[in-house]
């Protein structure tokens, strides 16, 4: 790993020091990063903190930034998030706007909830504290939206585990002004289902695949989804046939069909457990094979880190339901929090916007805490 002045082009006035989280938030959702195409920020974040928090040792691998205070404190607190969007699907340039329904001036565009946001407040926080009352490892990362095996963080743990010691973590995934704790887990397979092919006007000469896919079809239709509780959280699983490609021709009886499902485990279940679920359900398949997967995170409700955390910020506790990293970071065994702005169920849609009050709540918390405040002194 290298200090990334080395890689970083020109990107002044991308990102300014001094604006507070609000304007990070436009400017950093003005800077299109769909996975894959992180540079330009990455470079921009980079050059950011280099020039303007000295207190800070950064460091870069690929589009990932590691940002670290040296204090010598008792404790040292991870605080993360990652810097690509999903596809922007025309939700560029950033707008500000008003919510119809609750009169809240509200940022609306690609990466505004999933999660710039959160990006923007950690890094206002990153470039003001530099005394803060503990440790402080920041980082950014790539390629979260995409498959497990190209996570920005999971190569920043292959590469430099040292860098990721911390006694507890935050990572900014929207949690709508609520503390979101553990995750589900997340595995994608493909059932493969084959015939014979005929013309269709002599069909009974041949065997149709889709057909033979009808039982699996139904099944997933018909399936209610398990709702556990892990820690006094509810969590609630999910299984779809998420595509489903086959057929040649209209006047052909197909015979390769592939569906690809995946499924939202809770943390009750292992990554092994929600395969053979899987497996189960495909017995009568001629191929099964997984794509994707990665495991849940639970929720450590009650380990003293975590516990501590969520009596000082005061806020709502509930599961959090769609994967993130706090799986990885519990599988380094530090407990981990969802905390940042934006409503989860925005995220990837196309009507992505933040509350700005959410962003100014998820600043003013977490500056109080880093600085060993009282909540109602931050």
């Amino acid at each position: 790993m290298t200090a990334s002045s080395k890689h970083a082009g020109d990107t002044t006035d991308l990102l300014a020091p001094d604006r507070g989280a609000v304007e990070l938030a436009r400017q950093l959702c003005s800077i299109p990063s769909e996975s894959g195409y992180e540079t330009q920020l990455a470079d921009a974040i980079e050059q950011l903190l280099t020039r303007h928090a000295p207190h800070l040792t950064v460091l870069r691998d690929g589009d990932a930034i590691v940002a670290r205070t040296e204090l010598g404190r008792d404790t040292r607190v991870l605080i993360a998030g990652h810097l690509d969007t999903v596809p922007i699907n025309g939700l560029l340039p950033v707008v500000d706007s008003v919510n119809a329904e609750t009169g809240e001036a509200m940022l609306r565009g690609r990466g505004t909830v999933d999660m710039k946001s959160g990006v923007a407040v950690q890094l206002a926080l990153a470039l003001e504290l530099a005394t803060p009352a503990m440790d402080i490892t920041w980082v950014w990362y790539d390629h979260e939206e995409v498959e497990e095996e190209r996570n920005g963080l999971g190569r920043l743990v292959r590469n430099h585990r040292d860098l990721l010691y911390a006694d507890l973590a935050v990572l900014g995934e929207p949690s709508n002004g609520c503390i979101e704790l553990g995750c589900n887990g997340t595995i994608t397979i493909r059932a493969t289902y084959r015939g014979r092919r005929s013309h269709t006007a002599r069909a009974w000469k041949g065997i149709n695949s889709i057909h033979r896919a009808g039982r699996l079809l139904n099944f997933l239709h018909e399936y209610q989804p398990e709702r556990p509780v892990v820690d006094g959280l509810e969590f609630r699983e999910g299984i779809q046939a998420v595509r489903c490609s086959a057929g040649v021709a209209a006047n052909v009886v197909p015979d390769l069909t592939e569906i690809d499902i995946n499924f939202r485990f809770a943390p009750s279940r292992s990554p092994q457990e929600a395969e053979q679920l899987l497996r189960d359900m495909c017995f009568d398949a001629d191929h099964f094979e997984v794509l994707d997967v990665a495991a849940a995170s639970h929720p450590s409700r009650y380990s003293p880190e975590v516990a501590d955390l969520v009596k000082k910020l005061g806020l709502p506790v509930r599961a959090k339901l769609g994967w993130t990293d706090v799986a990885r970071l519990s599988s380094l065994n530090i407990p981990s929090i969802n905390f940042g702005p934006g409503v989860p169920t925005l995220a990837h849609t196309d009507y992505e916007e933040v509350s700005i009050a959410q962003i100014e709540q998820a600043w003013a918390l977490q500056r109080a805490w880093l600085l060993g405040h009282s909540i109602c002194e931050g």
